[in-house]
Formats: C-alpha cells, structure tokens, sequence
C-alpha cells in the first residue's frame, strides 16, 4: 500500500509540476527510424525504434511529450539504452480519428539545451479498428463520418494515414478541436512546417497466414520487400522498407494487402485482383492526359501512383504524390480532374506548397476549361472559394475599418502559408490570374523553366514570369504572394452608355474596390444581342475607369466574371435602365 501510495504521489505531483511545466512546440521531431509489424488478422500494430528531438526553443528543456492513438500504449521510452521515468495519459485532441491520444510525458536524464538534441528509443502498440468518434461526437451523421475516416487495420485490408488522422508515428501537438472553426488545421499546418525538412525511416512488416501481402506507402521505396516463413512456422511474414525525406506536407500513408501493380511507363495502378478492368481505365486516363500537362510542365519526373481503395465509399486522399481512391471509373470528368493533378505533382517538384499543390489544382481548373469551357472552370473554382472568404474575413474586416493586419496575415501569406485553404485555393486563383494577364505560352515557360534546386527565395518565381514577359509584376506579388492583403471586393460604381454615329455604343464603366489588394479584373457590358468584355487594374480602396465598345445599348454592366477571388461577390452588375443620349 505504501508503494501505492508514493505512486499516486507522484502522478499528482508531476500533474500539478511537471505537465504545467510543460510545452508541447518546444521540440521538433527530426528523425524517425522505426520498425512497424502489422498483424491484419488482430487488427494490430506493434512498433519499436529510435526519435530524435530537437529543442527549437530559447530555453532548456528537461520535459518532453510524445503521443500516440489512444488506440495504442506505450511499452518502452529510453534514452541512452536507460528506461526514464514518464506518465502516460489520455489526451483529448482530433489529430487521431479516435478523438483522443495517448500522451507519454517523458522526465529527461539531462537538460537538453536550446537546439540541442535528444535520442529516444521508443515501442508502443495496440490495434487500430475503424473509428468515427471525433466526427460523431461533432454531431457528424455515422455513414458519413465513416466515409472519411476510413483507416483501420484488418484481415481483409490495411489503409492507414498518419498524422491528422492516425497517430500511428509519435508526435507532439497541443489540443486542438474540430468544433474549434479552423484550429484543427491550423495546428496541423503548424506541425507539418516545423518538420518540413525531417526525416521519417519506416519498415513496413507485416504477418498472414496463407499468402503474401504487398505493402505500399506514399514515402521513397527502399527496396523490394522480403517474405519468409514466420518464427512460428504459421503463416508468412515480410518486410518492405520506405523512407520519407523531407516530410514536407506528407501525410506519411501506408496500404497492405493483397494488390496486383499495373505498371506503365508514366503510371503504376495497385489494385485489388478483381479491379483489373478499372485500374487500366486510370492507367489509360494517365496516358491521355500527359501531353496537355506536359505542355504546361515538361515530361513527367516521375510515375503517377494510385493506390486501390476496398471501401468503395471511401474518400480519396492525396498526398506525397500518391492518389489513394477506390478505383471507381464510372465518371470520366472527374477523373480527369483527379490525374491531371497526380500528373502535375509528377512533374513539377517544388519545397514551396503554393507552387506545388497551387499549381496541381490551377490545371485542374485549366482541365475543366478544356472539358466544358471557362464558364464551367470558373464554377469550378468559385466552388472552392466559400472557406477562403472565411479564412480571410478577419483581414478583409481590419482593412475595411482601416486598421493594421491582425497577427494571422503575416503566417497567411502564400510564401509562409501552411493551411491548405491558402496554398490550395488562392494559390489556383493566383496563377490563373496570372495566366489571364500574361497569356498561356509566357506561363508555361516559366513553369517549364522553374527548378526547384534554383528556388533559394521567394521572388524566384517572380523573376521567372519577368523573363518571360518583360512586364513588372511586383506588385502583383507583393498583393497576393508576399503578403496576406486580404480579398478585393468589386462593384459598379456608375456606368453611362453613348450611342456612336455608326449605332455602336460605348459604355463608361467606374468600377470601385473596397479590399485592400490590387487587381486586374475583366468588367462585362451585356445587351440583348451580346457581351463585350475588356480587362481594368483596380487599386487597393480605390477606383479605375474602363470604356467598353458594344454593338448594341448595353442594359447591365458586371465586373469579375469570378476568375478573381473576392470577398463579396453577390454586389458585381449594376442595371442600365435610363434610355441612352442621342448621338
């Protein structure tokens, strides 16, 4: 009972200590080498390995924190082949789809001194089942949530994402809530920042009774996998090794089970036996594709990679350049859409996410355009813009009330941006901008000329589009690249048609902008018979004058056909209802 009782002492004390002590961004997590050993058949996973942390703080730190699922348990924490003292506990957090992690707070042998580091050894395990509670408990309908947060390891198939949905790797994060508007995100995007440039080392082992399993992850292949009887003469067991350096935005995603590969010279299916017929579709979709996205981009760098999905109401997930989908290859359209982003991810290489994911999701706008013409791409990506007007709201606020930028704006921008709603959404919108402004062949130059090695700071870009066009785009970028400005937000101000000797008209548009950031926008004069269009800059709170020529009298005059984001696009067309001078 004694022992007992100075073990709740203890636990109490560090409560009140030791976890006040405690911050959860002190450290960053460098390297990763681990070994995973996966058993489908009891839906479970048994880790063991080494981390290594980094103090990114300005003050020595002698209190570490590393979580897991709540799903799994910690079984071994030592540094320098030493067990240290640590409290597990839950923590409740959606990073993991389970609503909650387990949280080792680990006491340090030493100090470990700003940007120092420390070596960890570690082993955990536990299961990992299917699992909606986080998105349930927010009052998320259960077949929903199921279609989202599908991972789960299983006898049939194993389908597992990492951080932000499964925390099947350690990490270190505060709470952070999915009712909490964008926090979630937020915290995620901060997480993936701070380990951009680490290392993660994983050795993908797996047990099964009758045949073997193909193991394929969204990291660098390090070999072809190993089998071999088991220790316990039941079963097969192997081993495939993958690496994931840098981490960048990866989600560190690993799929086991019985897949075959289809493999063509610009794309690899992994399918299920029974999908042959739909992995080919994908395959030949790829082959199609590649010469439109080889005229923006080049050749491809790599192979396009899709992962085959059992759960055919899965969500696709994409990330590392690896497509995970059930392969369903009904819809042609939207598959189109879909590998003309994996080929542009194959193509062009950049550390920079508003390049990368901004321009795989520009092409899809441009693919939609092929597809059903601008009006359709337009829709395309006016139905992406709702969460950016929210994500900006607060910026468009300060600035219409004529007050500094708050704090968010400075990590918003697309240069610092770690939220995908920037990096995804308003970087496709700045570079169709930019290819209404300068033209579709100077776009794709610079695109084709940009390397990523040659990429050593953030007007690179700008200098690439310059050479190209001889214009000065600075203050382009420096609205909507260098610095979070917020949304333009049009309307017409006044329009006044003239009749011409010839019948035309000629229709005097004042267009004002409210926002905060410069823009070039097409203004529209339409009459019965037609539409005219011409293109204006609007400065920053203020106003420019356009002359438009148009055949016949002109009734309404509209600015932005939605190809410019914008914080309030339902005030853009003004009526023309006084009858038009005499000549």
């Amino acid at each position: 009972m004694n022992l007992v009782r100075v073990l709740v002492f203890f636990v109490l004390a560090c409560t009140s200590t030791c976890f006040a002590a405690l911050d959860r961004g002190a450290f960053t997590f460098t390297n990763y080498d681990l070994e995973l050993r996966v058993d489908p058949a009891g839906q479970a996973l048994a880790a063991r390995g080494k981390i290594t942390l980094r103090n990114d703080s300005t003050q020595p730190q002698t209190v570490a924190a590393m979580q897991i699922s709540s799903s799994l348990a910690w079984r071994l924490i030592q540094v320098a082949g030493k067990p240290v003292q640590f409290v597990s506990q839950p923590y409740t957090t959606d990073i993991d789809h389970t609503g909650s992690v387990t949280e080792a707070i680990i006491t340090l042998p030493a100090a470990v001194p700003p940007r120092g580091t420390v070596e960890i050894e570690v082993g955990y395990s536990g299961t990992i089942s299917a699992d909606t509670t986080r998105l349930t408990r927010i009052g998320t309908p259960a077949t929903v949530a199921s279609h989202s947060d599908w991972d789960q390891i299983s006898s049939s198939f194993t389908a597992v994402r990492g951080i932000g949905f499964v925390a099947w790797y350690p990490v270190e994060l505060d709470a952070a809530s999915l009712s909490s508007g964008n926090a979630l995100f937020q915290a995620l995007g901060d997480w993936k920042a701070r380990s951009a440039a680490s290392r993660l080392k994983v050795n993908f082992c797996w047990i099964n009774d009758e045949s073997p399993l193909t193991v394929v992850a969204n990291g660098q292949s390090e070999g072809m996998g190993r089998t071999a009887p088991s220790e316990e003469g039941q079963g097969i067991t192997g081993c495939t090794p993958y690496t994931f350096a840098p981490l960048g935005l990866t989600v560190p995603t690993f799929v086991i089970g019985n897949l075959t590969a289809l493999e063509q010279p610009l794309v690899g299916v992994y399918h299920i036996p029974e999908h042959e017929a739909a992995a080919e579709v994908y395959a030949s979709t790829v082959q199609k594709l590649a010469p439109f996205v080889a005229r923006w981009l080049g050749p491809p760098q790599e192979k396009v990679r899709v992962v085959d999905l059992t759960n055919a109401q899965a969500a696709s997930f994409e990330s590392g350049g690896v497509f995970f989908t059930p392969l369903n290859a009904e819809d042609a359209k939207p598959l189109q859409l879909q590998m003309v982003h994996q080929l542009a991810h194959a193509s062009l290489v950049s550390q920079r996410p508003w390049i990368y994911e901004g321009v795989a999701h520009f092409l899809q706008a441009v693919e939609r355009e092929q597809q059903d013409g601008r009006e359709a791409a337009v829709e395309y990506m006016t139905g992406q813009l709702p969460p950016l007007i929210q994500a900006e709201q607060p910026v468009d606020e300060a600035a219409a009330k004529g007050q500094p930028a708050p704090p968010e704006a400075a990590s918003q921008s697309l240069v610092n941006a770690n939220d995908d709603v920037f990096y995804h959404t308003k970087a496709m919108y700045v570079w169709w901008m930019l290819r209404d402004m300068l033209g579709n062949q100077a776009l794709q130059r610079a695109l084709q000329s940009y390397r990523a090695d040659q990429d050593k700071e953030p007007s690179y870009m700008q200098r690439l589009l310059q050479a190209q066009t001889k214009q000065a785009l600075e203050w382009f970028f420096d609205d909507w690249v260098y610095r979070d400005r917020g949304l333009p937000d049009f309307q017409v101000d006044s329009a006044y048609p003239r009749k011409l000797l010839a019948g035309e008209y000629v229709l005097t548009v004042t267009v004002k902008n409210s926002g905060d950031v410069r823009a070039e926008v097409p203004v529209t004069a339409r009459a019965p018979q037609g539409e005219m269009s011409k293109r204006v800059e609007v400065p920053a709170k203020g106003t420019a004058v356009v002359r438009i020529r148009i055949p016949a009298a002109p009734t309404e005059a509209t600015v932005n056909d939605g190809s410019v984001p914008e914080s309030d696009p339902n005030n853009n067309s003004l009526k023309i209802t006084t009858a038009p001078p005499s000549p």
